[in-house]
């Protein structure tokens, strides 16, 4: 079998699944033109229409259905080979995709991803971020990175790290000039940088103390959906910023950044790698995830 044939059987099924030539352009990674051209050559090389398309919606057509329910099983069982071909390789190589959080990634990318880039240079990262959660499984990913509490039930954890606290900062010039808050409400007095969820809702910012919680939604003169942003607009004095402390630590350690209201803000869940159980992992997988859990190990001690 070609590789083309197989990434033309691929495509039929990523539409027969996705409903939508968009969709499944994403998860191939294909511009939807050349989707849409491919579908083309195929049907012509059958000599039979595999999908209806209208501009809201893409079904399959019962010839369609049918080579779908025929083609779906072999594919798999061609997935299953290559997965226990793959597993049996004693060096690492292949691709890795993982979904993560900013925050997340740039917490590990230097001392998990990069070195283990370094330590197998066969493999290659996919590293893809992103703030609402998703189905690792559903949408193509070998492994996800969320904090703990966010790790789906039926997935294995792997923890890459203590817990981890939040910090309220500004520059030291912005506290002399506006006073600094000493409980979370006096925050309302103060220019926030305001961050914005994936979902368009407001981020309201968490804190704890005495076991209870308490939650801000802060007011300033800019709203922001990224942290990185975020923190430029800090570090230049406009307002109070509300970061992982991971994020901001080497500022504040500089002098750069002044922390406040640190006994509002406990540690909480720590960050883990998760992946589902698989029979046949490939040795990039097993490789990584060993890895995963020696710099976990090591960042707990090192705490």
């Amino acid at each position: 079998m070609s590789r083309q044939l197989l990434i033309e059987l691929e495509a039929v099924l990523a539409i027969s699944a996705q409903r939508s030539f968009r969709a499944a352009a994403l998860e191939l990674g294909l511009s939807t033109t050349a989707l849409s051209n491919l579908i083309g050559k195929v049907e012509r090389q059958l000599g039979v229409r595999l999908f209806n398309r209208t501009t809201r919606s893409v079904s399959l057509t019962d010839a369609g259905r049918t080579f779908v329910e025929q083609v779906a099983p072999a594919l798999r069982e061609i997935r299953e080979a290559t997965a226990v071909a793959r597993s049996q390789q004693d060096t690492p190589c292949g691709t890795l995709r993982i979904n993560a959080f900013a925050t997340g990634a740039r917490e590990i990318l230097a001392p998990l991803v990069l070195a283990f880039l370094r330590r197998y240079p066969q493999v290659h990262v996919d590293l893809v971020t992103e703030g609402r959660v998703v189905d690792i499984v559903a949408e193509g990913f070998d492994l996800g990175v969320r904090t703990a509490d966010l790790v789906p039930s039926d997935m294995i954890a792997v923890p890459l790290g203590a817990p981890r606290s939040f910090a309220v900062v500004a520059t030291p010039s912005y506290f002399e000039e506006h006073g600094s808050p000493c409980a979370p409400p006096d925050l309302l007095a103060h220019q926030c940088i305001c961050i914005r969820l994936p979902n368009g809702a407001p981020y309201r910012w968490h804190f704890e103390k005495g076991g209870r919680p308490l939650q801000i939604e802060v007011a300033g003169p800019i709203t922001l959906d990224d942290a990185t942003l975020a923190r430029i607009a800090v570090l230049d004095g406009i307002g109070i910023g509300f970061f992982m402390e991971a994020d901001v630590r080497d500022e504040i350690a500089a002098g750069k950044l002044t922390r406040v209201l640190k006994e509002w803000t406990p540690p909480t869940t720590p960050l883990c790698l998760y992946y589902p159980g698989r029979k046949n992992p490939s040795a990039a997988f097993r490789a990584f995830i060993d890895m995963a859990r020696d710099h976990g190990r090591a960042a707990i001690q090192s705490t």
